[in-house]
């Protein structure tokens, strides 16, 4: 029975010195929290200020000026009333994503280089010159048959057909050109149609000559293969030591 007594009331003294443990503990947790609850609210005070202070910036000059006087914080300007009955235009504003520009004829544009993928590097694109790439003329041709009542596919089959012709006349009128300047015993004028890739090579041309012609150009290609050397020379004496 002793035993018992003793069990029972080690357990008992145990379990209330464990909730007065935890009473200290939830006090400390409490106390400790306080700070923090004060610096929460302090910030949320402070947000919601600065949201008040900000909403006063918001509209245009009319907008910002009637919430201003109507909140007393400014005396009501002359042109307030006055600009109130006769107030400013307003214009939409412009979206933040701008939309890429698309042409009716972008399509065919695509469709032309899809069955003459050459032409991008046959047919010369003159950005300061007033003559249309072949692509949007060949565009612009399947427009206007289709609205003569043409079907798309025949007015790309023509389109395609004058596009032809005009290349394999220009190849015969610089032909005959040139078959001019022979029996006239003359140098060949240069071509008057160049592909974008020749028109390219030509202005290389002048560098590709001084690379391999030019006494400065050659040195500076020598000390290069000089210095180069030296530094294989280098690398291979480091890597062996």
């Amino acid at each position: 029975m002793s035993e018992l007594f003793f069990s029972s009331f080690s357990s008992s003294s145990s379990s209330s010195s464990q909730s007065r443990r935890e009473e200290k503990l939830s006090e400390k947790t409490t106390v400790g929290m306080v700070p923090v609850l004060v610096l929460v609210f302090h910030f949320q005070q402070k947000a919601a200020d600065e949201i008040k202070r900000m909403s006063y910036m918001r509209g245009d000059l009319l907008a910002k000026t009637r919430k201003l006087v109507k909140g007393f914080a400014k005396a009501e300007p002359v042109w307030l009333k006055p600009m109130e009955k006769a107030p400013p235009a307003t214009f939409p504003r412009p979206e933040k994503k701008l939309k890429p520009i698309s042409l009716p004829e972008d399509t065919f544009v695509n469709k032309f280089f899809q069955k003459h993928p050459d032409s991008k590097f046959e047919d010369a694109i003159k950005i300061s010159g007033f003559d249309p790439p072949a692509a949007r003329v060949f565009a612009w041709r399947v427009l206007e048959l289709k609205e003569q009542g043409v079907s798309e596919e025949e007015a790309m089959a023509v389109a395609d057909m004058e596009y032809r012709a005009e290349r394999k006349a220009k190849k015969k009128a610089y032909a005959r050109l040139k078959q001019i300047a022979r029996l006239q015993g003359k140098r060949p004028p240069p071509n008057p149609y160049p592909s974008a890739i020749k028109e390219i090579q030509a202005e290389e041309r002048k560098f590709v000559h001084d690379r391999f012609n030019n006494p400065q150009t050659l040195q500076i290609v020598n000390k290069l293969r000089q210095d180069r050397a030296a530094e294989m020379m280098d690398r291979r004496g480091g890597f062996f030591g």
